[in-house]
């Protein structure tokens, strides 16, 4: 499979020629690296590759994680997981985004809980595909939530993030994902601080880009697939 310097390099000439196919600008989409259950070592490879993005699902493993490579001051932490009202006090107080805010509680207890000397960048989690199962705010109360957050104090609202659902058809995937683009580029004529669509992973990272994500987390293309 090679190394994970070679197969990040990789993912990045992915990203590169698909932002061109869809005639997008030049590094218009950042690759985040998401390294949830992987270990420490991982992240130095990524790291010592020149990689600076780094995605974590689970708020004890992420904190442990930032805690032991605290001397690596320049990383940019990501919170991509479900996040429960109970454990955002960490999460506040350690990483640098929140991808994951579903409803006014956490995007609260966030902004009460994080230092006012840095501002958390967050993004509303939509579930586009009004999947039961799945976290996230309906389409249509997006724009009230996006108001809520964007009057507290200490959280920078950033944009959307989305996990569609796993679909064989991929003209509903595209379906799915040109919705959240559009939910997207509405609300940047609201909130001109809005430079975020996070959506697209290892699997329709492609397909993402082309209906204007800006931002895609990788995992097993990086780091190999989880045990």
């Amino acid at each position: 499979m090679g190394t994970i310097a070679e197969r990040l390099k990789i993912a990045l000439k992915t990203i590169t020629q698909s932002v061109c196919e869809a005639n997008r600008p030049a590094n218009s989409v950042k690759l985040l690296a998401v390294t949830k259950t992987k270990p420490v070592s991982d992240i130095v490879q990524a790291y010592e590759a020149g990689h600076r993005l780094f995605g974590e699902n689970y708020v004890q493993e992420g904190v442990d994680k930032i805690q032991q490579l605290s001397e690596l001051d320049d990383i940019e932490w990501h919170f991509i997981g479900p996040l429960q009202s109970n454990k955002t006090r960490p999460v506040a107080e350690n990483f640098d985004w929140v991808h994951s805010i579903d409803r006014l509680k956490i995007a609260q207890r966030l902004n009460d809980q994080r230092s006012a000397h840095k501002k958390l960048n967050v993004c509303i989690q939509v579930n586009i595909d009004n999947e039961a199962s799945k976290a996230g705010v309906p389409p249509e109360d997006v724009n009230l939530l996006a108001e809520q957050i964007s009057n507290m104090p200490n959280l920078t609202l950033r944009g959307l993030m989305t996990i569609p659902k796993a679909q064989q058809n991929a003209e509903m995937q595209r379906k799915s994902l040109s919705a959240m683009n559009a939910l997207f580029v509405q609300l940047q004529t609201k909130y001109p601080q809005i430079d975020t669509l996070s959506m697209g992973m290892s699997n329709d990272m492609q397909l993402a880009i082309e209906c204007g994500s800006t931002m895609v987390r990788i995992g097993s293309a990086i780091f190999g697939s989880r045990q």
